[in-house]
């Protein structure tokens, strides 16, 4: 069986409720809840693969819209003792789920200046978002495969909350879509 997970039940709006062959989890937005709900999922089932899809910001022109599969992730929300961004004091710096993809840099906000765009840009992702970095982190220390896909919401730029709001029932097609073609003919 594989693990279907989503921060937000919005996300899967077009995805129907039965897939086989996947079990479906909603953790709620940000890295607490991420790392909580996936970590009780996987102890309590016996899954072979996380698939991960939701909706992220774009800080990268390169990646203004359409759907990323993910390669790594960052934290852009920590900091070293030496107050060096996205170092954490204890955990890895960055985290891969060993694909192809861009990097996510995942804090416990929501992205929508353009100063903290620029200071984000510079760590090297081009997508942010609230979860990714937990559940990969989690997905590493359970050994299991894991996947992700994040279809852009928004500019992370002024205003970006309300550019969310009407664009993530696109965004859920558009992963559907992408989830179809990726993840049921394999």
């Amino acid at each position: 069986m594989k693990l279907l997970v989503a921060a937000l039940e919005i996300e899967l709006d077009a995805f129907p409720d039965h897939i086989p062959g996947y079990e479906r989890l909603v953790t709620g937005a940000g890295k607490l809840k991420a790392t909580f709900e996936l970590t009780r999922a996987l102890t309590s089932g016996n899954f072979t693969e996380i698939v991960i899809v939701g909706t992220a910001g774009s800080i990268d022109p390169e990646a203004a819209s359409g759907v990323h599969e993910i390669a790594h992730a960052i934290q852009h929300d920590v900091y070293d003792l030496q107050g060096t961004r996205g170092s954490h004091l204890a955990l890895d710096q960055t985290v891969s789920t060993g694909r192809p993809g861009v990097t996510i840099a995942t804090g416990d906000f929501f992205v929508q200046d353009a100063d903290e765009v620029a200071e984000i840009r510079a760590l090297g992702a081009s997508l942010v978002d609230m979860e990714t970095f937990a559940y990969i982190w989690v997905a590493q220390r359970m050994g299991i495969p894991v996947r992700a896909a994040r279809a852009v919401s928004d500019s992370a730029s002024d205003g970006a909350i309300l550019t969310f709001r009407e664009r993530v029932a696109l965004c859920s097609a558009e992963l559907w879509e992408w989830f179809q073609a990726e993840c049921l003919t394999a």
